[in-house]
């Protein structure tokens, strides 16, 4: 694949970034894309190793030797077609995903992978700049109708894959714009939201009807569409977030990170201050913010705390610091636990692990303060070590310790799904089926908070089981 020697002659280069002093001053995206003789260069680098593992580091499966072998031959057109063929949005994971692929590569023995996220988001780019992303309409129309509840990237998938196939699919989604977390809450510096509009343009030209402000088993009972419609696709994510149980949390200056995070996105867009914010404005400027959870949810607050102008940023973890590298020898081809920088951590942020938080310190009004200590892991076990604690000034403290599952109030209880012992949606991966008739889940409603190429997958995996139930066969890619 690619140049034959090119792995041999050739060192990994990345897309750049803009200097954190020019990128601090906006919410544009900020990373500088490579031109077509870097991205061949780049692209030539994939060996013939055999055994592409970076097939199953993918979740979508993406054909990543062949598309790159494509782009070093400047064939963008077929390399397009070739990614679209496992991955609806590859705009969106070309972003956003931490690239899995990338861990999995034979060059990353040797900490040299190929720059697969690079290429893959530069084809797609290319495609829409060239004009080759167009509607994709179905032959025939199959008399059929779905409802996808959830507009975020498993809704999504789901959606284009069914309509494609000739039913009829309306989206139904509780927020006023569609593309659930992906638009509420992934940072416009990290994804700009026009990328999901114009994928909404063209969803609309193939058939799907889209429903805002539509929350089930709020706004519409889900019996009204369990009696209209042939089946239901359950896609409304996992947005039970994880609570801090600790004396003063109950504190106003005390936040959920997806708060916070919601109304920046909401001001990027335009929205007024009240509309950005119906429970009071919540912003980070001059403040000292405290992020408790070191995930890329605590990255992302990190990032847009220092967009607002924070007086300091503090991200703190439970878990022990990772190591700077990981043994090969013992992880390769899996995903590693390492150290990971983020650029928002690039932009300026104290981070600690192993931090035990203990009490929010305040007035009962205004937080000053976290108590925190230090532990210690031993055998799986945590210790608090004595002796350790400390406080940190916090005018703000924002959650990001993750989430515990979908929301059961409303829609879960009105369609009577049976959950797991993890309080998801129970349905396996060969069906994706519940044990209500009709009704279908996936994304995160089904698996737990997970990656957007995770929630891809399964969105078009479950619209090839409904798709074979309602018509017996099915021609979707699984």
């Amino acid at each position: 694949m690619g140049k034959e020697t090119g792995f041999l002659e050739l060192d990994r280069r990345e897309r750049d970034y803009l200097d954190p002093s020019e990128r601090l001053k906006n919410y544009r995206e900020f990373v500088v894309p490579p031109d077509d003789a870097t991205l061949a260069r780049q692209a030539s680098r994939c060996m013939d190793c055999g055994i592409p593992y970076c097939h199953n580091g993918c979740p979508v499966n993406n054909l990543i030797p062949d598309w790159n072998h494509l782009v070093y031959e400047n064939d963008w057109r077929n390399a397009l077609d070739l990614l679209h063929s496992t991955n609806n949005f590859p705009e969106f994971t070309g972003r956003i995903c931490p690239a899995p692929c990338e861990a999995s590569c034979t060059l990353n023995i040797v900490d040299q992978p190929v720059t697969i996220k690079s290429i893959e988001c530069a084809i797609v780019d290319r495609g829409w700049q060239e004009g080759w992303i167009t509607p994709q309409l179905p032959q025939r129309k199959t008399g059929k109708s779905v409802a996808v509840i959830g507009s975020g990237p498993a809704g999504l998938a789901a959606a284009q894959q069914l309509a494609r196939a000739g039913h009829s699919v309306t989206v139904f989604e509780k927020s006023d714009r569609v593309g659930g977390l992906l638009r509420y809450g992934i940072p416009d510096f990290k994804m700009e939201k026009h990328l999901i509009n114009r994928r909404c343009v063209q969803m609309e030209a193939e058939g799907v009807t889209f429903r805002t402000n539509k929350e089930v088993g709020v706004d519409i009972s889900f019996k009204t569409l369990d009696e209209n419609f042939d089946a239901i696709v359950l896609a409304g994510g996992a947005e039970d977030a994880r609570a801090l149980a600790i004396p003063g949390a109950e504190m106003p200056g005390v936040r959920l990170a997806m708060e916070f995070l919601t109304q920046q996105n909401k001001r990027v867009a335009g929205d007024d201050e009240v509309r950005a914010a119906p429970r009071g404005s919540l912003l980070a400027t001059g403040k000292d913010v405290v992020v408790i959870g070191g995930g890329d949810t605590g990255s992302d607050c990190v990032g847009t705390s220092n967009r607002q102008g924070a007086k300091s940023v503090t991200q703190l973890e439970i878990m022990p610091k990772p190591p700077e590298r990981e043994d090969k020898a013992l992880t390769w081809p899996d995903w590693p636990l390492k150290l990971r920088t983020s650029s928002s951590h690039e932009e300026g942020a104290n981070r600690d692990w192993a931090v035990l938080t203990k009490r929010v310190v305040g007035d009962g009004e205004k937080v000053t303060g976290l108590e925190c200590a230090r532990v210690e892991w031993v055998n799986g076990e945590m210790r608090e070590i004595v002796g350790s604690e400390f406080t940190i000034p916090a005018d703000l403290i924002l959650l990001a310790m993750g989430f515990t599952g979908p929301k059961k109030a409303g829609l879960l209880e009105q369609a009577a799904v049976e959950l797991t012992d993890r309080g998801n949606v129970k349905a396996d991966t060969d069906n994706y089926a519940t044990n209500v008739p009709g009704v279908w889940a996936c994304g995160d409603m089904r698996r737990g908070q997970s990656l957007v190429v995770w929630a891809i997958r399964e969105g078009r995996q479950a619209a090839r089981a409904v798709d074979e139930a309602l018509m017996g066969a099915s021609e979707l890619p699984r």
